[in-house]
């Protein structure tokens, strides 16, 4: 058995959280002892976590940020309990920190990377220290997964190691993103949006990054042209940011038109109830699970060209420039004139070919059995 350590801060509702849990639910048990260790206690998915089958969640219980000392002592006694093959960091702090916890352990080091073309100039000191820290120790990682090519190309130019880096896109649970309108009538009605009225959705937390701006600015070009419209926009973020949004609303004329839900469950269910599923994100997006999972419920996308959106719609769905209201409105147009049903079926289809979480799986466990069998190589005589 081969032991693999995954090292993440806490199970909150998330791209990155939500692949983790896919990973080591799909991996093959008699093959690999999982252990998932989190900074942090709790969390929204940690009870899923929990239920997971042969996999062993452990808290490294850390109290608050500079609690650091005590933590890497925590984290040091984890590693030698476990005595694991790979420890495996999933992003940012987490991938630092599996270094540290790699190297007193004895085992080889695997990172997790998920975005692209991030703006620093918009997150606190912290963040840009974490990243600049994780470009300096990039080097003495055994493998780098990173999940979009354009987060392998912005990784590159700061820094980290070509011969290091593989990609391996994000995989999509297509029996539990798939179509359901049923359920889809059920949430608009909870919405109060009629079933001839067009709902256009932007999945995603509240976070400079997914440009909610642009996305509110194409809904006011919208309404101008159409009264059958609404949108809704899923998602939590910093109350704040939040007010501002909703304070654009108002400035736009569009406030009535705009649905605020906060963090839902029934992700199904609500991509159900869309016409059209919309990314305006304008920097640090990889690989968008939000587009998988609308796409395999069969909502067609229309999306800006950011990280990887393009390459994960192909031609089953509308690309368009970041930064540009009248662009992003111009393709809500043109996609209400095609057959939005056709549309679905290829958007499903493509995400069953290309971006399963049987592929993720799969090439993630032959990535990591590689390592091994590198290490393995050097250490025969």
């Amino acid at each position: 058995m081969i032991r693999v350590l995954f090292l993440n801060r806490r199970f909150e509702p998330g791209g990155a959280e939500r692949q983790l849990i896919e990973l080591i639910k799909g991996m093959n048990k008699t093959l690999f002892s999982v252990v998932v260790a989190t900074f942090y206690e709790g969390g929204a998915l940690h009870a899923e976590v929990k239920s997971i089958d042969d996999v062993l969640s452990v808290s490294l219980h850390k109290k608050r940020r500079w609690d650091v000392l005590p933590f890497v002592y925590r984290l040091w006694s984890e590693a030698r309990k476990h005595n694991p093959q790979i420890v495996h960091g999933y992003i940012g702090e987490a991938n630092v920190f599996s270094l540290l916890a790699g190297r007193l352990a004895g085992a080889k080091v695997v990172w997790g990377v998920r975005a692209s073309n991030m703006d620093l100039s918009r997150y606190n000191w912290l963040f840009t220290l974490t990243f600049r820290l994780e470009c300096f120790f990039s080097r003495f990682a055994d493998l780098i997964i990173v999940n979009s090519t354009a987060g392998r190309a912005y990784h590159l130019a700061h820094g980290f190691p070509a011969d290091k880096m593989v990609v391996i896109h994000n995989g999509i649970d297509t029996e539990r993103f798939k179509p359901d309108r049923e359920a889809g009538a059920k949430v608009r009605t909870e919405w109060g949006v009629s079933k001839d009225t067009i709902l256009i959705g932007l999945i995603g937390r509240l976070d400079p990054m997914k440009d909610h701006p642009t996305f509110l600015r194409a809904a006011a070009l919208m309404c101008e042209d159409r009264r059958d419209v609404r949108f809704v926009c899923v998602g939590n973020g910093q109350e704040d940011y939040v007010r501002q949004m909703q304070q654009l609303t108002r400035k736009l004329g569009v406030f009535e038109k705009v649905i605020w839900t906060g963090v839902r469950a029934d992700m199904s269910a609500v991509y159900g109830a869309l016409d059209i599923a919309s990314s305006s994100s304008s920097y640090g997006e990889g690989f968008s699970n939000v587009i998988g999972e609308a796409m395999a419920c069969g909502v067609p996308c229309v999306v800006t060209d950011v990280g990887d959106s393009a390459l994960i719609v192909g031609d089953a769905g509308i690309v368009v420039p970041p930064h540009d209201p009248e662009a992003l409105a111009a393709g809500w147009k043109l996609c209400l004139q095609k057959d939005r049903i056709a549309m679905g079926m290829k958007a499903r289809l493509r995400i069953i070919e290309d971006f399963s979480v049987q592929r993720l799986v799969e090439q993630t466990e032959n990535a990591i059995l590689q390592v091994v069998r590198k290490e393995s190589l050097r250490s025969s005589p």
